[in-house]
């Protein structure tokens, strides 16, 4: 894979000492990648990512070449062979394959144009106060794999947080990822999911919809149910009291995809 736009690296740093140097330099306000498939899916969706590193990088490039041939190039260009010690200096608790690399956040005002774009060809995810960082990062990867506009979370969880975006794989660069208020919602229909709301089978979701989930705990705030211009439920068992969170964005965003929209 070619870097025509400079993307991939920096110039000098091959190294394991230019490395670490260049770690400390950017890590306060880069993104943590933490994984070899965090790394990929970056690469592919067009990240920066200053520096790469692993304990083993034939095991790594083993790894490209298995599952990921199509940015073995880039991978083979980024990655500097560190020490396991300095590993675990740089990042407390590495991925079991053994690398890491850091990445610019793409801006918040690109990303807020790809969210109040319209007409959109896919919905924007909502995650009304969520409390579970595992959680946001599934979502995120689901999101991703639906091809989704973006995904959107209101309080105060970070859907950047070094633990969402292990969980979501590196996916937070293939959509639009930002937290923000119920007022600067993105435009379109918000269709909230809630127990007490019309059945999900009998609807088709639209295109430009905002599809808006509740909290792990209390479900969804007052605020985003005035919002609100359509309740809708998922199908579930009697007695049985809810979903986990993304299980409820995959039921959810599989509807939309099977009855008119398109995964990108």
């Amino acid at each position: 894979m070619n870097d025509p736009d400079g993307r991939l690296g920096t110039p000098g740093v091959t190294e394991p000492q230019d490395a670490v140097r260049a770690w400390h330099r950017l890590a306060d306000g880069s993104v943590l990648l933490d994984g070899f498939h965090a790394l990929k899916h970056a690469v592919r969706f067009q990240a920066r990512i200053p520096v790469a590193v692993t304990t083993d990088r034939r095991a790594a490039l083993a790894l490209a070449d298995d599952l990921a041939p199509d940015v073995r190039e880039a991978v083979e260009g980024l990655l500097v062979e560190v020490p396991e010690a300095t590993l675990k200096v740089l990042v407390p608790r590495p991925h079991p394959t053994s690398v890491a690399a850091l990445a610019v956040r793409p801006s918040r005002a690109g990303n807020l144009e790809t969210l109040a774009r319209m007409p959109r060809s896919a919905p924007v995810v909502v995650l009304d106060n969520p409390r579970n960082l595992g959680n946001a990062g599934a979502v995120i990867r689901l999101a991703a794999g639906f091809g989704a506009t973006g995904v959107v979370t209101t309080g105060s969880l970070d859907p950047w947080h070094p633990t969402v975006v292990r969980g979501g794989a590196g996916l937070h660069f293939a959509t639009a990822v930002e937290r923000l208020t119920v007022d600067e919602l993105p435009p379109g229909p918000v269709f909230a999911l809630d127990p007490e709301g019309e059945d999900i089978r009998g609807l088709k979701l639209p295109d430009d919809a905002v599809l808006a989930f509740g909290s792990e705990r209390s479900g969804l705030s007052a605020e985003l149910r005035a919002r609100t211009d359509h309740l809708v439920s998922l199908p579930m068992r009697p007695q049985v009291s809810s979903y986990n969170l993304a299980t409820s964005v995959a039921m959810t965003l599989f509807h939309w995809s099977a009855t008119g929209g398109a995964t990108a």
